[in-house]
């Protein structure tokens, strides 16, 4: 890497925000804030934005919504923003929505955007779908054998169209199918599980504790 192939990526991990969306209330899981499952020792919201960390995401917004209070207390995450979204019920819209309005002001051009019941997706994958960041007009996703998934990078130009079209579970669905043509697919499937923890069936995949598997969390 050039001198200036390092500068850029210092400047692009400054224009690019860690976008954590952690606010699901856990329905199918009997209630249970996804944030707060256990995943190798800690809160799962706190190896989530560890991972977004390791991925080379400086700065990280973690938008909390179900059982918020018991997340401040227990996860670890000095150094996030953490944003409070109130209408948490009405769907991962609404958390997409209010992660976004947390950006305006600090100079991001981009966010990266990672859902926090997706263990499965590591560092790598967050590395890989950073490094297609260009400019405000970007737009990228992991792919998975070509099938679209997180994380997702959205670059600041969208975020306005984006916020309109964010409701329910959709997320930002509506606007990047509509601007697909518009998408840099990086593909993750080598180094990455895009599997969601959304029933009982699903934790099987939250791993115990285990020294070789520590993500750095920010403190």
């Amino acid at each position: 890497m050039t001198h200036n192939e390092a500068d850029e990526a210092v400047e692009n991990r400054d224009r690019v925000v860690g976008l954590l969306l952690a606010a699901g209330g856990g329905r199918r899981l009997g209630g249970r804030p996804k944030a707060l499952l256990d995943h190798r020792g800690r809160p799962l919201v706190e190896y989530a934005a560890g991972v977004l960390r390791a991925g080379g995401c400086d700065r990280v917004h973690v938008v909390l919504g179900a059982g918020a209070d018991v997340v401040r207390e227990r996860a670890r995450l000095a150094g996030c923003v953490l944003v409070e979204n109130p209408e948490w019920e009405q769907g991962m819209g609404s958390s997409l929505r209010a992660g976004l309005g947390s950006l305006a002001g600090t100079g991001a051009r981009a966010a990266l955007v990672a859902l926090v019941d997706q263990p499965g997706i590591g560092p790598e994958a967050v590395a890989r779908v950073l490094g297609a960041y260009a400019d405000e007009s970007s737009l990228a996703a992991a792919g998975y054998e070509g099938v679209r998934g997180h994380p997702v990078l959205l670059g600041a130009a969208h975020w306005a169209g984006i916020a309109a079209t964010a409701t329910g579970d959709r997320g930002a669905r509506a606007y990047l199918k509509a601007h697909e043509e518009a998408i840099t697919l990086v593909e993750c499937g080598d180094v990455a599980r895009p599997y969601d923890i959304d029933t009982a069936g699903d934790l099987v995949h939250l791993e115990p504790p285990g020294p070789q598997q520590n993500i750095e969390v920010p403190r």
